[in-house]
C-alpha cells in the first residue's frame, strides 16, 4: 500500500488553515475537472485532489491522518500503518454532489474505512461533480467625494468559463454598480452571482468590489472620521477665534479656543462619512508664523517675549 501524502497533493503546508485548504483544492479541482481540463491524467489528479480534500477538511480525519503521517512511507514508498490502527472518525462523506460515483485509494480504504459510502466504478462521475464558480476581487478607486456622497461606477473585471470546447478562457464583463454613500477604505461589496460561472451546473461565484480611496489634496480618512489640518496665525490662537472651514461639500464657522496650541484637536459631530454610526471630522489646528515680518511686527513680538519672559514651553523637557 502507496502513502499518500495528502497535503502535498493540494499543495498546502501542515500547518495551513481550513481556508487555505479549500482554497487551494477549489483553484486545483477546477484545473484537473474532467469537463474542462485537457490533460492525459487529469481525471486521476481530480479524483486524488477529492480524497485529500475529503481527509483535509475534517478536523477529526485530519487528526488522524497526522498522526499516521509521523510514520511516514518506508524506503520503497510502501506503507504499514501502526499495530492495532483503526479509524474513530470513519468515512461520512460530504462536500461532492454524487459521493457514491468515486474511488478512493487503498490507503484511504484502509486508513479511514472510505468504503461504506460507496464502492461504485467511476463511470459517469465525470458529469456528476457540480462546482461553484470563482469568486472575483474588483479594486475599484474612487475619490473622497464619491465615498462620502455614494455613487454609481462602471466596473470591468474578467471571468473564468469554459468554453464549448472545454478550454478555460478569460472573458471581460463590465457592469453598472451603484456604490452606497459612506463605504470605507478596503471595505467589499458582494455582488451575487457576478462572479466566474460554475461547472457541471454549479452556481455562479460573486463579484468582490473592494473600495480603494484616492489621495486627496486637503482631506485623510482614519476609519469612519476624516481629518483636516488648519493653519492659524498666533493671535487667532492666542486670543481665539472664529474661523471658516471647509467640511467634504460644504463650508462651516469654526470657533478656535483662546489659549489653542499647534496641534489641538476639534471634532466636528457627524461632519465624518455616513453611515449608520456617522463619523466626525477632526480639525487639527497648525500654528502659522509669516516667512517674514515688518519692522512694527517685530517691534510687537520684542514687547510680547519680554512681557511672557516668564513662560518656558521646554521646561519639561528639562532644557
Amino acid at each position: 500500500m502507496d502513502f499518500k501524502d495528502y497535503y502535498a497533493v493540494l499543495g498546502v503546508s501542515e500547518s495551513a488553515s481550513p481556508e487555505e485548504i479549500k482554497k487551494s483544492y477549489r483553484k486545483l479541482a477546477r484545473k484537473y475537472h474532467p469537463d474542462v481540463s485537457k490533460e492525459d491524467d487529469a481525471g486521476e489528479k481530480f479524483k486524488e485532489l477529492g480524497e485529500a480534500y475529503e481527509v483535509l477538511k475534517d478536523p477529526e480525519k485530519r487528526a488522524e491522518y497526522d498522526q499516521l503521517r509521523k510514520y511516514g512511507p518506508q524506503a520503497d514508498g510502501s506503507f504499514q500503518p501502526p499495530p492495532g490502527w483503526q479509524s474513530e472518525s470513519g468515512f461520512g462523506g460530504g462536500g461532492y454532489t454524487d459521493a457514491d460515483s468515486r474511488q478512493f485509494s487503498d490507503f484511504f480504504e484502509q486508513m479511514f474505512g472510505g468504503g461504506q459510502a460507496g464502492r461504485h466504478s467511476a463511470g459517469g462521475y465525470r458529469r456528476s461533480v457540480r462546482m461553484r464558480g470563482e469568486d472575483v476581487l474588483s479594486r475599484l478607486p474612487l475619490f473622497l467625494e464619491e465615498v462620502f456622497n455614494g455613487c454609481e461606477k462602471q466596473v470591468s473585471f474578467t471571468v473564468h468559463e469554459a468554453d464549448d470546447k472545454g478550454r478555460i478562457i478569460a472573458r471581460k464583463k463590465t457592469l453598472k454598480v451603484k456604490i452606497p454613500a459612506g463605504m470605507r477604505e478596503g471595505q467589499h461589496l458582494r455582488l451575487k452571482g457576478q462572479g466566474s460561472p460554475g461547472i457541471g451546473g454549479g452556481e455562479p461565484g460573486d463579484l468582490l468590489i473592494e473600495v480603494e480611496l484616492a489621495p486627496h489634496p486637503l482631506f485623510s480618512v482614519e476609519g469612519r472620521d476624516i481629518v483636516l489640518t488648519v493653519p492659524v496665525t498666533p493671535w487667532e490662537a492666542a486670543l481665539g477665534a472664529t474661523i471658516m472651514v471647509p467640511t467634504v461639500g460644504s463650508r462651516v464657522n469654526v470657533k478656535v479656543p483662546k489659549g489653542t496650541s499647534s496641534g489641538r484637536k476639534l471634532r466636528l459631530k457627524g461632519k465624518g462619512l455616513p453611515g449608520k454610526h456617522p463619523g466626525d471630522q477632526i480639525v487639527v489646528l497648525q500654528i502659522a508664523i509669516p516667512e517674514q515680518h515688518s519692522a512694527e511686527a517685530e517691534k510687537l513680538y520684542e514687547q510680547l517675549a519680554e512681557a511672557e519672559k516668564n513662560f518656558d514651553p521646554r521646561s519639561k523637557l528639562h532644557l
